[in-house]
């Protein structure tokens, strides 16, 4: 449990409430792996607005659930934001894309989703 995600910081939030705990755990299964894939879809058809927005919009679960992924995401982000048109973003989107898989794996199991 809690090998490619953290906790701690869900459980604070939660103040331990194990309903609310497994809601959040469900939401992410239910957000985060579809964000990814519209993430990649946007990377790669170099949509910039649509990669900025969903990146942006991933942030603060990844952050919450500590996929260790964030800075990577946010480089994303900015690839989008910024249309950084000269910059290969496809080994930070790849790193990103990987740690949402390895998470959305183990919290299904965790939490037998």
């Amino acid at each position: 449990m809690e090998q490619h995600y953290k906790l701690h910081r869900i459980k604070e939030l939660a103040d331990n409430d194990q309903d609310f705990i497994l809601a959040l755990a469900s939401t992410f299964i239910e957000e985060v792996p579809g964000d990814a894939k519209v993430l990649e879809i946007a990377v790669n058809n170099e949509n910039y607005l649509l990669a900025y927005q969903t990146a942006h919009k991933m942030k603060p679960t990844v952050d919450l659930f500590e996929l260790g992924v964030l800075d990577d995401l946010i480089e994303v982000q900015d690839w989008g934001k910024f249309e950084q048109k000269d910059k290969d973003i496809s080994e930070k989107l790849q790193i990103v894309l990987d740690a949402v898989d390895r998470t959305t794996k183990e919290i299904i199991q965790d939490f037998k989703l």
